[in-house]
């Protein structure tokens, strides 16, 4: 093993350190030392060591070739409460085997057949948008995308628990952000926070488990499967004819939920933004839906002709990546990039970071869906884009995502153009997800 010396980094405190956190845009400053210092930055934070890799060659060989090395970060960790021992948090034998349970749910024979119910709970908001009307976007398609996937995911109905899931969501993801949480002596102490987030986890565990047993009531107990996550999870066994817990289905079933509205109602609430910023974008959009579609709902089988949309959701993804930071801890020593990397230390990785440098994407602040032609996609090298991880910890539900989003766009954009409220402040916050700091307050547009 090589005994070079660590990378260059950002100089801090000699007590703290220096942080990213520590100012209102992290991404800004993250990115700005990726620039400074190389594709390999190193920066300690108290008694955390990061190393952080930015170039997608150095990435690779955190996500894919040396993978065993680096499990999930400390991040994770610090949310446990809330995730349990889900497919987002858990490893090794544990995560493999409920990786391989869950995954035929999300074969795309059946996310195929979770388009109708995307698109019809898109056009049941849209009865409830009039020209004119000012909306919190970001709220809209939370609720959107909640309700999509507590239908697709688990055949349930929670609109009236959308609000208390909202709230409890919006506590854990702001509570999570404060890196302070990462010392287990801060989440121990009884700060108003930490009680705020224990009542968030507390309402959603009395959700999740009520969903669990109504299910359970309703199957009378038997193996039968409905067809949906949840119908897999309650039927499978194990080898010696045990059914899963409720404690592991809790976890299961409010990873995927959380996981699997959160992070496409974000992608959607920039998308309208960026739309909003650009009117020859959504000119080239309309003009697209208008020859695919012709006024009718999109389809399943529409979604090879709607190319553009397709662009357009893949060059958000770029800009406003929902999960800005991919977090690991090393459980080996290694080495990468001609640097030791000790055990213990932290790994960090950003999409934002390589989605913004030029060396891949030409003028990269520019919102240009034009840019992802085939050739242009052949030419990225592998982990230049990567909205959704890689590697064996790839997002299980990466392609319902896409679908859904291209979906619920096609959709919306049909009947409404939207334009952000002049004066609404516009500001990323980086939680677990790439959220608005202040919402996205809009104007809704009637087109037809």
């Amino acid at each position: 093993m090589s005994r070079i010396r660590r990378p260059p980094g950002p100089k801090g405190n000699f007590l703290f350190g220096v942080s990213p956190f520590r100012v209102r845009d992290p991404l800004a400053l993250v990115t700005r030392w990726a620039r400074e210092f190389g594709d390999i930055f190193y920066y300690r934070f108290l008694r955390f060591h990061v190393y952080f890799f930015a170039a997608p060659e150095y990435i690779e060989q955190v996500l894919v070739a040396q993978q065993r090395k680096f499990i999930k970060g400390r991040i994770f960790q610090a949310n446990r409460e809330l995730f349990g021992s889900g497919l987002l948090t858990s490893e090794g034998d544990l995560w493999q085997r409920q990786r391989k349970l869950i995954q035929p749910s999300f074969h795309r024979e059946r996310i195929a057949a979770y388009a109708r119910t995307m698109v019809d709970d898109s056009l049941r908001l849209l009865k409830t948008w009039r020209d004119g009307d000012t909306r919190d976007i970001h709220r809209e398609m939370m609720s959107l995308t909640l309700g999509i996937a507590a239908r697709t995911l688990f055949s349930v109905e929670i609109a009236e628990e959308s609000a208390r899931i909202g709230r409890a969501l919006d506590t854990v993801l702001v509570v999570s952000a404060n890196p302070r949480r990462l010392l287990r002596v801060m989440r121990m102490l009884p700060l108003p926070s930490e009680r705020r987030y224990e009542r968030a986890v507390r309402d959603l565990d009395q959700i999740v488990f009520g969903i669990i047993r109504d299910r359970r009531a309703a199957a009378s107990n038997t193996a039968k499967d409905t067809g949906d996550l949840l119908g897999t999870l309650l039927a499978v066994r194990d080898e010696n004819g045990i059914p899963m817990t409720d404690q592991q289905l809790r976890d299961e079933t409010l990873t995927l939920l959380l996981a699997g509205h959160e992070t496409t109602a974000t992608a959607l609430t920039w998308t309208w933004y960026l739309l909003s910023q650009h009117p020859e974008v959504e000119q080239k959009l309309h003009a697209e839906l208008n020859v695919v579609l012709g006024g009718r709902p999109p389809a399943a089988e529409d979604l090879p002709r709607l190319n553009y949309t397709e662009r357009v959701v893949k060059e958000s993804l770029r800009l406003y990546p929902p999960a800005t930071a991919i977090l690991r801890l090393a459980v080996e020593d290694s080495e990468i990039g001609g640097y030791k990397i000790p055990k213990n230390s932290s790994i960090g990785i950003s999409p934002w970071v390589t989605h913004h440098d030029p060396r891949f994407f030409p003028e990269p602040e520019k919102f240009n869906p034009d840019r992802w032609t085939d050739e242009f996609q052949r030419s990225l090298p592998p982990y230049a884009y990567f909205p959704f991880g890689g590697g064996p910890r790839v997002c299980i539900g990466a392609q319902f995502a896409m679908m859904e989003a291209i979906l619920v766009l096609a959709t919306i954009s049909q009947k409404f153009s939207l334009r952000v409220v002049p004066g609404h402040p516009v500001e990323t916050f980086a939680s677990v997800t790439l959220r608005p700091r202040y919402g996205m307050r809009m104007t809704l547009h009637a087109r037809i």
